[in-house]
């Protein structure tokens, strides 16, 4: 009502309360406008369908959306059809939709059974969750335990069960025949508290039951006694009753006239509802409400196959194919009891509409049922790979397996043999990106390459890139070895395509090495560049980022090429998005995350790899904590950081990832530099530099001359910057050679007017480029340095707006020295606690920059994926801490990150 919004999750398990906390919720909101759905675990599988079920209310204001997102919103919602949409635009869309409408009256959305909402709508509502701020939005979220990945970082309140003595006083105060003491005590005990148990368990209980106890059921899950007690009040319905009920259970939608129609279609009584509604099971008006979530699943999971079969026949069978043509595919394929040729091509053509819309787990689903239904043994096959891909790319390992078990059964010919080959590898390397996928993923590209040259040259690279994960540890197909057996692959295609560009460089780079490969990065740079820049089909885009999601993103930064690190790292988070593909996203996310940390930016890394890890974890993968290793070594929370290293390094040898190893190796050298400690860096940066990992020593070397310089160890340090030179001439971008004047300017400090003219080229150049923490440690060396030579003035200009960046960012080991320099030089500096009132988040330092560079909120707010009245809340923050009062103003202040 103040026009601020708020998120809580309620988790709990089932009978617990949460439903009637939801409704309570609703009831207590007069004046709001309520929103509420409950998900159903028979269509998990039909993307955005609880999305569309909840804006439906709102959706004669989509003409009021800025026309992508509206465009966005009619294609996921299958109003027509069009490119994938991208999540984010849809994610906008919803929050903009929602921030309209509660522009006129306050609205709560109440969404409950959050674990059965299709994973597309999921997304987009913690999308939107995650950025209401001051929208005049309530978002309610009830989740089963053990709750959700997704949902981790919310508000959240923990429901538990009734102390004792209430369960005791709700026990007597529902059940007034006599209770045996000992039975009551059991109901007790076995009901956890659980309000729901309390309620109904004496209810199905028989009089002799409940005065002796003789025939007292032993202990059970709360949950299954629940079930069992709705079941039996269901199994005392009339036939057409229990006919319609489980004609409702099957379709989540709660469309009153779709269940009438269905119930028509199976000539059941026109007042089959009355009695299941006399019971308390169901409301039926214009929807259909059941009591509570476990009176459906308890219905839905204990009729037998033919009768639930039946109720999605005549749920079919009253579905306008015009009009929703996947619920009525769905339908269809779940009432098929044997194979149905008729009902999986309407499934497959279901696959490809869901997976134009961005639904890879969607478009899986389908297909899985298609294959199962396909009577023709070759093309059950074809679908069941088809199929297997797509879970692969979801993130579905267990519905991979399966459909690559179907796929088996035959019969295959020689090239569906070698491409399930290439599945069951790129699985392994998807499960844990350990040491034996290299060797399985060559042997499929072998196998393939008589058959499918471009398929066997991208498996390849897939290779390639696995040889890449597995490191020093690969199992008998080290690095080198693994590219050049691709080097013996099948040619290129002409001309060739963006993967095949890669594959030749990949190759180059891990066989005659870096110098001589710089031009063939250049050139596959600026290949994955033209097809970012839509001169390729998006197709052909998708196919790229998806096929070999390791290789494009690592090419910027072995370049230091800051510019196309940030626009292609975005490129792959956006494609991994639009697809669907869990698989790729965790990949594309860390390296997103990592470019953050150099950029100086922790709080969007840190909301990147926690998103990273949920992925990870909700698909059972080993989480990608590159990034996460390095931000807690840039923020010098020594413990924290070195039980994160050793965690990682542990987990990384037994998978065989050796790429981790090395990079929790730099990420010490980092921790250990910023603390001053520079024998243990040196140690660490050693370590890193023992394998010349792609994207990782080069960074590295850095680590290690400043190490060696600082610890006096001037041949380490003289050779670490030979290898540097090397690198970083070739490349000659500004933040190569920014980064080399600094290495000379540290082993020149003896030479004044050298080291000088190194330190304050490495500034200059270094200040071009969006790797703002180089710049701060450059300016922190600088003023060391000056400091030691008596130029204390000159040193504190330099150490200053180092401190300032590094303090602002939460960088303490760095900022710390750099604290301590400035006391030295005489100058007076408190030390200070990240976090103060006076200062901005990076968001709002992010919003007063584009604001101040004259932006207006509406495009603020589509550029950051927020709303725009969070976008004018922030402003209002901004403008109090700066003591500003126009944007105009903020032109002078809007650069927080600057150096």
């Amino acid at each position: 009502r103040e026009g601020t919004s708020a998120v809580v999750v309620l988790r709990g398990d089932a009978g617990i309360g949460k439903t009637a906390l939801l409704d309570h919720a609703g009831e207590e909101a007069p004046g709001f406008r309520t929103l509420a759905i409950t998900g159903v675990e028979s269509e998990m599988h039909l993307p955005f369908a609880g999305l569309e079920q909840l804006c439906a209310p709102l959706m004669k204001g989509l003409g009021a959306l800025p026309g992508p997102q509206a465009e966005a919103l009619s294609v996921a919602f299958g109003l027509h059809t069009g490119e994938a949409p991208h999540p984010f635009t849809v994610g906008l869309a919803v929050l903009n939709l929602l921030a309209d409408a509660a522009e006129a009256r306050p609205t709560a959305l109440l969404i409950d059974d959050m674990q059965w909402i299709d994973e597309e709508s999921r997304q987009v509502l913690t999308f939107v969750a995650r950025r209401v701020k001051a929208e005049a939005l309530l978002m309610v979220f009830a989740v089963r335990e053990p709750g959700l990945p997704e949902l981790a970082d919310l508000p959240e309140l923990s429901i538990r069960g009734l102390a004792e003595p209430d369960a005791r006083t709700l026990l007597g105060s529902t059940h007034h025949a006599p209770l045996d003491p000992q039975v009551r005590d059991r109901i007790v005990e076995e009901a956890h508290g659980n309000p729901m148990a309390l309620l109904h368990l004496p209810r199905v209980l028989g009089l002799t039951d409940l005065a002796g106890g003789y025939a007292q059921p032993g202990s059970r899950p709360v949950t299954t006694s629940l079930e069992e007690a709705f079941h039996r009040q269901f199994t005392s319905l009339p036939e057409d009753t229990r006919r319609l009920l489980v004609i409702a259970a099957a379709d989540p939608t709660g469309d009153a006239a779709l269940l009438r129609g269905a119930g028509a279609a199976r000539h059941l009584a026109a007042d089959a509802a009355a009695a299941a509604e006399t019971a308390g099971l169901v409301e039926v008006d214009g929807r259909v409400r059941f009591h509570h979530p476990l009176v459906r699943s308890a219905i839905y999971r204990r009729t037998p196959l033919p009768e639930r079969r039946a109720a999605h026949q005549a749920l079919a069978d009253a579905t306008d194919p015009r009009l929703d043509p996947d619920r009525r595919a769905w339908h269809r394929g779940q009432a098929a009891a044997g194979p149905d040729e008729e009902a999986a091509q309407s499934l497959e053509d279901s696959s490809e509409r869901a997976h134009r819309r961005g639904g890879a787990a969607a478009a899986a689903a389908f297909l899985r049922r298609a294959a199962e239904l396909t009577p023709d043994p070759a093309r059950r096959v074809s679908r069941a790979l088809a199929a297997a891909q797509l879970d692969i790319d979801a993130g579905g390992t267990v519905q991979a397996q399966n459909m690559m078990a179907l796929a088996e059964g035959g019969p295959l010919d020689d090239l569906q043999r070698a491409r399930l080959a290439r599945l069951r590898a790129r699985l392994i390397f998807a499960q844990g990106r350990g040491s034996a996928a290299p060797g399985l993923l060559l042997q499929a590209a072998q196998r393939l390459a008589p058959l499918d040259a471009d398929l066997a040259r991208d498996t390849l690279l897939e290779a390639v890139n696995a040889a890449v994960f597995a490191g020093h540890l690969s199992e008998g197909f080290q690095q080198r070895a693994v590219a050049l057996a691709a080097r013996g692959g099948p040619p290129a295609a002409t001309p060739p395509r963006t993967v095949d560009v890669l594959l030749d460089t990949m190759t180059s780079v891990l066989v005659d090495g870096y110098a001589a490969s710089v031009d063939s990065l250049r050139d596959a740079l600026r290949a994955v560049r033209r097809d970012q820049r839509s001169e390729a089909t998006d197709i052909e885009r998708r196919h790229l980022w998806l096929a070999c999601p390791v290789t494009p993103e690592p090419l910027a930064p072995e370049l230091w090429d800051d510019e196309a690190w940030y626009t292609l790292a975005a490129d792959a988070v956006r494609i991994a998005r639009e697809t669907g593909a869990l698989s790729v996203l965790p990949m594309s996310l860390t390296y997103q995350a990592i470019y953050y940390v150099h950029a100086g930016d922790f709080t969007t890394a840190t909301a990147l790899i926690d998103e990273a890890s949920a992925i990870s974890q909700a698909a059972g993968n080993p989480p990608m904590i590159y990034p996460d290793l390095l931000v807690n070594a840039w923020q010098a929370h020594e413990a924290a950081a070195l039980a994160v290293i050793r965690t990682g390094i542990e987990d990384a040898t037994v998978r065989g990832e050796g790429r981790t190893i090395s990079f929790a190796e730099y990420a010490t050298s980092v921790l250990y530099n910023g603390l001053g400690r520079h024998e243990a860096a040196l140690s660490a940066a050693r370590r890193a530099c023992q394998y010349e990992d792609l994207g990782i020593y080069g960074w590295a070397l850095v680590e290690l001359v400043e190490a060696a310089a600082r610890s006096g160890r001037a041949e380490t340090a003289t050779e670490a910057m030979a290898a540097l030179t090397e690198r970083t001439t070739a490349s000659g971008t500004d933040w190569a050679l920014g980064t080399r004047a600094c290495a000379r300017a540290l082993l020149s400090e003896d030479q004044e007017a050298d080291a000088d003219a190194r330190y304050q080229e490495a500034v200059e150049l270094l200040g071009t480029t969006r790797i703002t923490t180089q710049l701060a440690r450059t300016r922190l060396l600088y003023g060391e340095w000056l400091r030691r030579a008596g130029r204390r003035r000159e040193s504190r200009v330099q150490l200053r707006a180092s401190y300032e960046f590094l303090h602002r960012i939460g960088a303490k080991g760095f900022a710390e020295r750099a604290r301590r320099e400035l006391l030295a030089t005489g100058e007076a500096v408190a030390k200070r606690t990240s976090g103060s009132t006076t200062e901005l988040t990076s968001q709002e330092a992010h919003i007063a920059k584009l604001a101040g560079s004259g932006l207006t909120n509406a495009e603020i707010a589509a550029q950051m994926f927020i709303s725009p009245r969070t976008v004018e809340w922030h402003l209002g923050n901004v403008f109090g801490k700066l003591g500003v009062t126009s944007r105009r103003q903020l032109r002078s202040r809007t650069n927080p990150q600057d150096v």
